[in-house]
């Protein structure tokens, strides 16, 4: 929106557009039609990006469908339980979720990235053995690297679960356990937080 009265929708993230976007530091101008320069990037990312002999040109609004993707990716979650995976393979939401306990609300192995598994495919067969596959097909936060990266929080006297994500600050998931209740927003600058594994 550029009056804040009429809004449109962005349009789908490309690889490429992923990949333009992630090469960018520093904030947002706010200016959708700002045009971003490539000088400080590397010789090896540079060789990749300008593969057809000119540079590319990547706006605010593209960085912004990038960047939106990147964080969706990277921090996207939902609670263990609230999609399942039907025995032909496709994902859908789990009509009979009816929360969780707080007891496992308040574990990082309760909740999963949303988005296509990595790490659940280098696992042992010992490994998968105590899994459901019904439900647990995503990878779960416990062993997101670094180790810390994301911060678990009691609201209203444990009536609400936040978690916090340390590597997109600004990223704040909400689980009320016990109902259907769940969801995250982000409210950041949009730069992710390199300095991280130097912090915890």
């Amino acid at each position: 929106s550029l009056n804040c009265v009429e809004w449109s929708l962005l349009p789908p993230a490309t690889e490429e557009v992923v990949a333009l976007a992630g090469q960018l530091k520093g904030r947002f101008q706010g200016d959708p039609s700002f045009e971003y320069d490539y000088a400080e990037i590397n010789a090896e990312d540079a060789e990749r990006l300008f593969k057809n002999g000119k540079e590319p040109i990547i706006k605010e609004e593209a960085r912004l469908i990038g960047t939106i993707e990147q964080i969706d990716r990277a921090v996207g979650i939902v609670p263990r339980g609230a999609f399942v995976k039907t025995p032909l393979g496709s994902v859908q939401e789990n009509r009979s979720f009816e929360g969780l306990s707080l007891m496992e609300a308040k574990k990082l192995s309760s909740y999963f990235h949303f988005t296509e598994p990595v790490n659940l495919k280098n696992k042992t067969l010992l490994e998968k053995a105590d899994l459901d596959p019904s439900t647990d097909f995503l990878d779960s936060l416990e062993h997101d690297i670094p180790q810390g990266s994301w911060s678990v929080q009691l609201e209203k006297g444990g009536a609400v679960v936040v978690l916090r994500s340390l590597l997109w600050l600004g990223l704040t998931f909400y689980h009320v356990p016990k109902t259907k209740q769940y969801g995250y927003v982000y409210f950041g600058t949009g730069e992710k937080n390199l300095d991280l594994p130097f912090m915890l």
